[in-house]
């Protein structure tokens, strides 16, 4: 359990962790709003999977920590990182249009989320109202559910 945890809580602390994600007819929509917030993300840690985080590094010059492609792995190390409590928020502009061969990561990586009360933006407005909220400027405590039922049960 990491130092910024307790039992039914984590501190996500005024530096935020930020994991950014993009299917990709969504890219470019990613890249103008990472682009028209690129002084706001400066203060915080970004995260990003394959092509959308060297996307994000390599045009707008933002230091993003390299994850898999989404597909290869890359939804699951998100996943994972959120369950450690590593990453404390999550854009992740995914195209409900368009069949992906992925799905159940995708569906994990949102399910995964939730289960540790995450803020997810999926669009623009969302990640903007998240992005601009008073929290952003001071540590947060999120509340977590009370696992130890689950984790105590009988097998």
């Amino acid at each position: 359990m990491s130092e910024s945890m307790s039992k039914n809580t984590r501190i996500f602390k005024v530096r935020k962790h930020i994991a950014l994600v993009a299917h990709d007819n969504k890219k470019p929509e990613l890249m103008a709003w990472v682009t028209a917030h690129k002084d706001e993300l400066l203060r915080h840690k970004l995260y990003g999977t394959g092509t959308t985080g060297r996307m994000v590094t390599d045009t707008i010059g933002l230091e993003v920590e390299p994850l898999l492609s989404g597909p290869l792995g890359g939804d699951q190390q998100i996943g994972a990182k959120i369950a450690e409590g590593e990453i404390n928020m999550l854009i992740f502009f995914w195209d409900p249009f368009e069949p992906m061969p992925h799905d159940p990561d995708v569906k994990a990586l949102l399910r995964i989320a939730a289960v540790w009360n995450v803020p997810v933006a999926c669009n623009r407005a969302t990640a903007d109202f998240i992005l601009f909220s008073p929290l952003m400027g001071e540590d947060y405590c999120s509340g977590l559910p009370d696992f130890d039922a689950y984790n105590n049960r009988s097998l």
